[in-house]
């Protein structure tokens, strides 16, 4: 077997565990502080959110990133994933009583070699870092 492929495939399934294990983590922080799950890994169309949780009549959708360090695994959120994760969830308000009117928060939640969490509320909305909470249709403009 060639070893460089065999490390890779490690490499990607301590990825994939350390993931689940940073995702369980920061479910248990959430419900911890009154934030019940409503969806663990939920896939749509448009891509995976990892977690969403219930905040009143509201969603906190929240994106999980595990590193060596904080500053490490913040920087691994990209534009992109921002922009998926924002079509991800108009997908998923689609099937709530209120939709796109439903109040809304993305966070991202960061988990170091440690298993220290650190949890950014409001961590982006549109067009840029730190929104505050609202709507997703004025998070996201006339672009829903």
């Amino acid at each position: 077997m060639d070893t460089t492929a065999e490390t890779r495939r490690n490499r990607g399934a301590m990825s994939y565990h350390a993931g689940l294990s940073a995702e369980e983590r920061i479910s248990t922080d959430y419900e911890r502080r009154g934030f019940p799950i409503a969806q663990r890994r939920w896939r749509g169309i448009r891509g995976e959110i990892d977690l969403i949780a219930h905040d009143g009549d509201g969603l906190v959708f929240v994106e999980v990133k595990q590193s060596s360090d904080f500053d490490r695994a913040a920087a691994r959120v990209s534009l992109r994933q921002m922009k998926r994760l924002y079509a991800s969830a108009e997908e998923y308000l689609g099937q709530m009583p209120n939709g796109s009117l439903t109040d809304v928060r993305f966070d991202f939640a960061l988990v170091n070699a440690l298993g220290e969490v650190r949890i950014i509320e409001n961590a982006f909305g549109h067009g840029g870092p730190i929104a505050p909470k609202g709507k997703l249709r004025h998070l996201m403009g006339n672009s829903i």
